[in-house]
């Protein structure tokens, strides 16, 4: 059987489905004698996590490249730095990914010893149990820094038994539990050729992308039985304040709330507001808190991206004695979104700065794989790179004020210091 027929999308961008399911997506470069290529499993990563195994897919993300059958860690290694290539594992709370980056001519080499990693890591007991050791010292590591521990208790709030209440890293007791039965059987269930999206940029054509990955991936089968469908608890706004006393020479303020995820209608107005109120020296809660009024050490606003609800977030770290006066600061700023429309070269200011850094953000054959993956394993489709500036560009004030109306009226308050 042949791969499906290739769909035509941005200029020498295609993508297509292969016969064992891996969707494959190729982004011609021929300018540079580079190769990137990004390897997403969509249900992989926090949200595919069972609560005690939470971090379990980050745990196998610094093991996976620690040896196979054939290949030991030091190996593996060595292929890796011979070729002066990169490749690597990481994991997120909406999927897991593998990076490689190479010259043209070592792309098929660097291919295969990725696919033997892929198809049949070892996890040898001696590394888990360092990997272990290191991710231990991390969780500790951060709960004596004050924004880990307000944007912890944050989540922790906001979320209850989600998935994205809890760190990518997960918890001691769980790490500590993880056996390597426990990552065997991780990797046998997510990592299977119909879950994995494969986006590569750079100088190679549709047909050596297509010849490659079915030379050294396409007689990979999936298991028999289906990925599980998880269903997620749900989500309600119940704001409150928690207060954690901690020796510090600066308080650290959140205002979280809880939103929407990336398919919806509101997602694009919140990347807006997050760009005008945080969003660098320029921006609305800087000028404000920081330039005017000289509350704030750090001062900024974040709203990831997630395929199930995000949490929209504000933040300013102040001197101790400022507490009271910049936490009423940072909630008149946010909510001042909702009683004022942004003038319309407000609003103009903010969106060329959000596409203007979004078009930034496209420079590498790396961020462009990354990207186009991205997309693909949020469900959006690479097409979704044209569409996101059309939206931004067609956003009104009056859509602004709705959407701020509609979100950032109730926060959960978490302060640190």
């Amino acid at each position: 059987m042949e791969p499906s027929s290739p769909v035509s999308l941005p200029k020498f961008t295609h993508r297509l489905q292969l016969d064992n399911g891996i969707i494959l997506i190729v982004r011609e470069n021929p300018t540079t004698d580079l190769i990137s290529g990004r390897f997403f499993w969509k249900q992989a990563g926090t949200l595919w996590e069972k609560p005690e195994r939470a971090g379990i897919f980050h745990l196998l993300a610094t093991l996976i490249t620690k040896g196979t059958p054939t290949l030991s860690s030091l190996d593996i290694a060595e292929a890796i730095e011979s070729m002066g290539a990169s490749l690597g594992g990481d994991t997120a709370s909406d999927y897991f990914m593998m990076g490689v980056k190479t010259v043209s001519e070592d792309f098929e080499s660097i291919l295969n010893l990725l696919g033997e990693i892929l198809r049949s890591p070892t996890f040898p007991e001696e590394e888990i149990a360092l990997e272990k050791q290191l991710i231990c010292q991390t969780i500790r590591s951060q709960q004596e820094q004050p924004f880990n521990v307000a944007f912890k208790q944050l989540r922790e709030k906001m979320y209850g038994e989600h998935p994205y209440g809890r760190s990518i890293l997960g918890i001691e007791e769980t790490v500590c539990q993880v056996s390597r039965e426990d990552l065997q059987q991780c990797h046998y269930n997510h990592f299977r050729p119909d879950n994995l999206i494969i986006s590569l940029s750079g100088n190679i054509t549709l047909d050596q992308g297509v010849n490659l990955i079915e030379k050294t991936l396409g007689t990979w089968e999936s298991p028999s039985q289906n990925l599980t469908l998880t269903s997620f608890p749900m989500l309600t706004v119940s704001p409150c304040e928690i207060i954690t006393p901690q020796s510090s020479q600066q308080t650290i303020i959140m205002l979280g709330y809880l939103t929407v995820g990336v398919d919806h209608i509101d997602y694009p107005v919140l990347k807006l507001l997050s760009t005008y109120l945080g969003n660098g020296l320029s921006s609305r809660l800087f000028v404000e808190l920081r330039e005017k009024k000289g509350l704030a050490y750090d001062v900024s606003a974040f709203f990831p991206t997630r395929l199930q609800p995000s949490h929209f977030v504000t933040y300013i770290g102040t001197a101790p004695h400022n507490t009271n006066i910049a936490l009423e600061g940072l909630q008149q700023e946010t909510e001042r979104l909702c009683e004022v429309e942004l003038t319309p070269e407000e609003l103009q200011t903010a969106k060329n700065k959000l596409l203007g850094q979004y078009a930034l953000g496209k420079q590498t054959n790396a961020e462009i794989a990354h990207l186009y993956g991205w997309y693909e394993t949020l469900e959006l489709g690479i097409e979704f790179d044209k569409k996101f500036p059309e939206i931004i560009n067609n956003v009104t004030t009056e859509r602004v004020q709705k959407v701020a109306k509609d979100y950032l009226l109730s926060p959960y308050v978490s302060i640190v210091g």
